[in-house]
């Protein structure tokens, strides 16, 4: 229970769970535990972990992870926190998107003690008769009591039925796997508790809700989105990774400790202490964050690799030893000379002339070291010559 219950927000219940590990145990047959995932947005970041990884700890305690790939949900669109009607994805979209998906979760979950699952092959066979016994077994006035359907239906704003209808097919999706924990984050509550009422309907006991918080991103502030920009992607290149986890602001150092690693809660108290007491500099933690987390995803080499290039680069000035090279051709250039913000956007740092134009004046741009403010400036170009952008994103300058 002390393992299962590290980082969680919420579950409902504590007593349940409990009752269940143990008559578990007795007859010997291991937990079926569920999660969901509406492939909407496939690329699996530090955020998602959080939850997978409770996934992983019921794994290692000998339990079976059914994991859901909302293929059918995923073209309702789960209304949670959303403002307004979200747009519903393609077949083929879900399809793509669900492939990536499976590609990914192997890398934290044991793939023997998963089992990977369509809620199509259950939602897609039901009737129009079926649907209407289903949506018979829940209230409009509770459906209302969601704080995001509550708030649009007061401020005039659309709620069309399909939306009623998702928590409906995704409560349903733990009556046909007989589920007996579901995992999420902790704005899956009310669908998760739903899930509760309709497996009672159903003559099925109850499943167990444990509900994760949602893992700011490098901002410190949204939880970490990729539509935000502020995310650690599980696939990013071991610096990246490396170099986002340094940019984390240092009160949130031990809430990543313990939601996305693997470092036992008693080191990480240890640490929390010593950073209290200031026999630990801030910096060396977040450095062994960064280790851990590189560690995770690319192993222990690529790991110290990459913190060798975060010092050299960072602490002594250096370039880093691969850097990408822009190859200009003569026709880019007026008599020698090219606008910087040309060349931030040939270079691939910015989609956009306006969005460099936006990084020079906020002086994230220098040119062999020298930062560069005047986003009207021509220079003179030379071969060798060396572009950065940001903290992390060096390219080398190549002429023919």
């Amino acid at each position: 229970m002390e393992l299962l219950k590290r980082g969680t927000a919420e579950i409902v219940s504590e007593e349940e769970l409990l009752a269940k590990l143990k008559k578990a145990h007795e007859e010997g047959r291991p937990l079926r535990i569920k999660f969901g995932a509406d492939p909407s947005a496939p690329d699996i970041h530090l955020g998602h972990t959080v939850q997978i990884r409770k996934l992983k700890q019921f794994q290692d305690l000998g339990h079976q992870v059914i994991f859901i790939i909302g293929d059918f949900t995923g073209r309702i669109g789960d209304p949670s926190g959303q403002s307004e009607t979200r747009r519903q994805l393609t077949e083929e979209e879900v399809l793509e998107n669900a492939k990536t998906y499976q590609e990914q979760i192997f890398k934290i979950l044991d793939p023997d003690k998963t089992k990977l699952v369509l809620n199509s092959s259950w939602l897609g066979k039901l009737t129009f008769a079926d649907v209407i016994e289903l949506s018979a077994k829940y209230t409009v006035a509770r459906m209302l009591e969601r704080a995001d359907f509550e708030k649009r239906y007061r401020e005039n704003k659309p709620i069309s039925i399909h939306e009623f209808l998702y928590p409906l097919a995704q409560g349903y999706d733990s009556v046909a796997i007989e589920a007996d924990v579901e995992i999420g984050g902790t704005d899956q509550k009310f669908n998760f508790l739903l899930a509760r009422v309709l497996q009672r309907e159903y003559g099925q006991e109850a499943q167990v809700a444990f509900m994760m918080p949602l893992l700011e991103g490098l901002d410190g502030v949204q939880k970490m989105s990729k539509s935000l920009g502020n995310y650690i992607g599980i696939n990013e290149d071991p610096r990246e990774m490396y170099g986002k986890t340094m940019s984390i602001p240092d009160e949130l150092m031990l809430r990543y400790f313990e939601l996305v690693t693997e470092v036992p809660m008693q080191e990480i108290q240890g640490m929390r202490r010593g950073l209290e007491s200031g026999s630990l500099h801030p910096r060396d933690v977040k450095m062994r964050l960064a280790r851990e987390i590189v560690r995770l995803y690319h192993g222990t080499g690529a790991a110290e690799a990459a913190e060798r290039e975060f010092v050299s680069i960072f602490r002594e000035g250096e370039l880093p030893e691969e850097i990408a090279e822009v190859i200009l051709s003569p026709g880019d250039l007026t008599n020698g000379r090219l606008w910087i913000v040309q060349l931030v956007v040939r270079a691939g740092m910015a989609e956009s002339n306006s969005q460099a134009r936006r990084l020079v004046s906020q002086g994230a741009v220098r040119i062999d070291g020298e930062k560069v403010t005047d986003p009207d400036l021509d220079f003179p170009v030379r071969d060798g010559m060396v572009l950065r952008v940001g903290k992390r994103n060096f390219a080398r300058i190549v002429l023919p």
